[in-house]
């Protein structure tokens, strides 16, 4: 179904003119019917709605903002279809949306972190969360950009988080990677990060230059149980976890992520601030700077030298 995303916008019904100067038409010379035709058309054009979908204009009620009506709007095709709320002022020549947004709900602020494995402090007052994914070059350019520079930069201020958002569709062995990410995670947080650290430092040649995804899961595999060893974790319990390969938590965070309405990935959340794309690290530094001064803590004097501002390098779409 259409998914249109509106925003506060004031639309006003123009008369149509000619080359002579004309006087303003009145409510009295619109009827209801070409009012309804002018909504129609504007909503179209506005908001891109697509030819095959029809438009229908509901009943006005009185409403809550002097001088306006309520009025729904019925976007539908075939047995599919979308009420949105509209404002129709009383003389019947603004049409107006406005939205309203929870801010006790707001999903950013109650993204699901237990159990995820931290770096930085786990007390700081300021929570990076990036939905990351393991085989994606961008994500990989985002993690360079909070590790080490980032963290180093902060100290204990904050706090980082990854989430799992692989896109499969485009990254054949991230759900792979993910999973024993996951593993390795059940064990040791810090064996984690350099599992990930990793993986994001040689996403290439997981890759391999045949692109063998069998060959990829058994490199994913070798260096999970390469780094569990270095670090004496319980190899029997990781090889069960690794061959089971069990999606249910990856999944799940990627659920939450739809609902965040995240297509593409890295997405990052500084305390429910975003961040798309990867991005060179003193616009992520902007980012949290201004987390921290929400939260009372002056953040640090900004670097002697700092590199150029430049433009979001993307996302993996």
């Amino acid at each position: 179904m259409l998914r249109i995303r509106l925003l506060p916008v004031l639309l006003t019904l123009c008369v149509a003119g000619g080359c002579k100067a004309q006087p303003p038409q009145t409510q009295a010379a619109l009827d209801p019917a070409a009012v309804n035709r002018r909504i129609e058309i504007m909503v179209r054009s506005e908001f891109n709605v697509p030819q095959d979908y029809t438009v229908s204009i509901g009943q006005r009620t009185p409403s809550k903002i002097p001088g306006f009506d309520d009025l729904p709007i019925t976007l539908a095709r075939d047995k599919k279809s979308q009420v949105v709320q509209f404002l129709i002022s009383t003389d019947s020549q603004t049409l107006a949306r406005l939205e309203t947004y929870n801010l006790a709900k707001d999903p950013v602020f109650s993204i699901d972190v237990a159990g995820r494995p931290i770096r930085g402090n786990p007390k700081a007052k300021v929570t990076v969360i990036n939905f990351d994914d393991l085989e994606c070059p961008y994500c990989a350019r985002m993690h360079l950009s909070l590790f080490p520079a980032t963290l180093e930069r902060y100290k204990d201020n904050v706090r980082f988080i990854y989430k799992d958002f692989p896109l499969t569709d485009l990254h054949p062995w991230a759900m792979h990677a993910a999973v024993n990410a996951n593993c390795l995670a059940a064990q040791s947080g810090d064996v984690y990060w350099v599992y990930v650290d990793y993986l994001h430092a040689h996403g290439q040649d997981i890759t391999g230059d045949d692109r063998n995804m069998a060959k990829s899961f058994d490199a994913l595999n070798r260096i999970a149980r390469q780094e569990a060893t270095l670090a004496k974790l319980d190899l029997k319990k990781l090889d069960t976890c690794l061959a089971a390969q069990d999606e249910t938590q990856v999944l799940a965070s990627a659920k939450e992520a739809e609902l965040l309405k995240i297509d593409g990935a890295p997405a990052v959340f500084v305390d429910g601030e975003r961040i798309d794309g990867a991005v060179p690290e003193q616009l992520v530094w902007q980012v949290i700077d201004r987390a921290l001064r929400a939260a009372g803590v002056n953040p640090p004097p900004p670097p002697t030298a700092p590199a150029s501002l430049t433009q979001p390098a993307g996302a993996g779409k």
